[in-house]
């Protein structure tokens, strides 16, 4: 029987979309196809823009959710071509799961605002994608568990455990994306599996590599490693709350934002772009190995994906800062860094649809396991 589910990803570097097509049939999961599509500079500043209260957002943000889904279709039309030589066509995939864009997310609010609940808003157009694509679509994954309680992310940790977890060690995960998280996968089933944002991923090394190199990212992080630490900037920029908080949390740009950055950069107006960005790397690296080092001390690897996995200076420091890890990249594990999110989806849509609970209430600190998402019919 076929077993056959599309997953698409844009996250929160916002720089495209994502996409796996994935055979669950067998004892291991089989990435059948691949694809990826880049957002145009335009849409990928509006997308940046709407993560904060402007002119018309209401309007903008469904305009932007079409404009999404038509993104979203085109990969999905990439992969079916991949695979049409194979025999696979669109009425053999049982869902799409499709995460949606992220552009706010505050899972804990005031007792005065709608007795505490808070929300997660990731803009799609889910009906529409269903309509292009003539698959049902599973989307808005995330509020189900908000509704709990939970944070509503990450969501990931329950796949990495069926992926990459091992009976003879303890794993951890780490995604870098715009945001970073982490995963912490016990080799005894009688210990919970964590998971939680560490902070910045990419987000704020790219936004001012753009600024200031006109390039998107910074490339392996050779403009990092040119430049110099600032000891007061780093300490500066760790000594955000967030840190001190305890699991279960998320974050995103909501709190890491551009504006927080241009606030605590202006001491150091004088400093150079490229000691900026060793920094803000240095910033990310130490967030995450803190991350590490409270949760997953027991850990022997730390398995990198996301797009962070390609900066080599990044992972060097990484790896500097856990001497007593293995650091590697998803890629020696059997899953590309750029698809593990993709496929993550991929796999949330199939336990959406098959009644499975999405969730990890020890990740996300909701009140129990839910079924998460909503399904939209072809």
């Amino acid at each position: 029987m076929h077993d056959y589910y599309i997953g698409l990803m844009s996250g929160t570097s916002f720089d495209g979309v994502d996409g796996v097509l994935v055979d669950f049939s067998g004892r291991q999961l089989r990435v059948l196809a691949a694809a990826t599509a880049p957002f145009p500079a335009g849409f990928r500043a509006e997308l940046l823009a709407l993560n904060a209260p402007s002119h018309n957002e209401l309007h903008r943000a469904a305009i932007a959710g079409n404009r999404l889904a038509v993104v979203y279709a085109d990969v999905v039309h990439a992969l079916l071509e991949q695979v049409a030589a194979q025999g696979i066509a669109a009425a053999q995939i049982q869902a799409i799961g499709a995460h949606g864009q992220t552009v706010r997310h505050q899972p804990q609010r005031s007792s005065a605002e709608a007795d505490g609940v808070g929300y997660t808003l990731q803009l799609n157009q889910p009906a529409l994608l269903a309509e292009l694509t003539r698959i049902d679509v599973v989307a808005d994954f995330r509020s189900r568990d908000v509704a709990a309680g939970g944070q509503g992310a990450p969501l990931v940790p329950a796949f990495h455990q069926g992926v990459f977890g091992r009976a003879d060690a303890t794993m951890a995960v780490l995604n870098l994306g715009g945001i970073s998280n982490l995963s912490i996968l016990p080799h005894d089933p009688a210990s919970p599996v964590l998971g939680f944002d560490c902070g910045p991923g990419n987000a704020l090394m790219d936004a001012w590599c753009q600024q200031h190199t006109g390039q998107p990212f910074d490339a392996g992080g050779a403009w990092a490693a040119s430049g110099r630490l600032i000891p007061a900037l780093l300490a500066s920029l760790l000594d955000a709350p967030y840190f001190s908080l305890p699991i279960p949390k998320s974050t995103g740009r909501d709190l890491f934002s551009l504006t927080w950055l241009a606030e605590k950069l202006q001491p150091f107006a004088a400093e150079r772009p490229q000691d900026i960005q060793n920094t803000l790397t240095e910033f990310t690296a130490s967030a995450c190995i803190a991350g590490v080092n409270s949760y997953g001390k027991e850990s022997k690897e730390l398995i990198v994906c996301g797009g962070g996995a390609f900066n080599q200076h990044l992972m060097l420091r990484l790896q500097a800062g856990l001497p007593q890890l293995h650091v590697s990249t998803s890629d020696a594990h059997g899953l590309p860094p750029l698809q593990v999110e993709a496929t993550a989806f991929a796999w949330l849509a199939r336990q959406s649809v098959t009644r499975q609970a999405g969730n990890l209430a020890s990740v996300t600190g909701a009140a129990g396991p839910r079924v998460l998402g909503a399904l939209y019919p072809a």
